[in-house]
């Protein structure tokens, strides 16, 4: 088995750098209308979306 060289497996994290970090889990209370109660609407967004998504009604 050939070993792979830390720095290989950092160039690999750099070529990468689109994929997982740009993205953020956002949380908004919902509140229902009938009831009264809120619930929470869970979402995984791109982290450039965020005030679009709480300013959505």
């Amino acid at each position: 088995m050939a070993k792979v060289s830390k720095n290989a497996r950092v160039a690999q994290r750099a070529a990468n750098a689109g994929s997982g970090r740009d993205h953020v889990k956002v949380v908004k209370a919902v509140k229902n209308p009938e009831t009264g109660k809120y619930s929470y609407e869970k979402k995984i967004i791109h982290k450039d979306e965020v005030k679009a998504f709480f300013a959505k009604k």
